[in-house]
């Protein structure tokens, strides 16, 4: 068994959209997370904050997601947290967002939502 692992952090983590542009701008106006670049290959490469996790927006005409499902259904892999839960779900309301209802489970709460490109997210807090 290994005493000290290799890996020091997650650093990214890459989903698929159809639109560069508009999910570029999406992540950026919608969530407020800031937009570093569009990159010639092309990908946009998102900021979370001040720390060292990024988004890469990565185009695809294929029919994929950056969740998986379970009976068919979409299960997110993507969690994000918020303080202000109740305040960001009626913001994504706000912006015509496709948003499911916040529920709260033993002190923890939590709700899903859909990018543009139907990647199901959860954030919670």
């Amino acid at each position: 068994m290994m005493s000290k692992s290799f890996i020091e952090q997650v650093h990214y983590i890459r989903i698929p959209v159809r639109d560069l542009n508009q999910s570029s701008h999406w992540y950026r106006d919608v969530l407020g997370l800031q937009l570093l670049s569009i990159t010639e290959d092309p990908y946009a490469i998102i900021k979370v904050n001040e720390g060292p996790f990024l988004l890469i927006l990565v185009p695809s005409e294929d029919e994929t997601f950056a969740h998986f499902t379970i009976e068919n259904e979409p299960v997110f892999s993507i969690g994000f947290t918020s303080p202000d839960l109740s305040g960001f779900h009626q913001h994504l309301i706000d912006h015509g967002v496709k948003v499911e209802d916040i529920v709260e489970d033993n002190g923890h709460a939590y709700f899903h939502f859909f990018d543009p490109n139907d990647n199901k997210l959860q954030v919670h807090w």
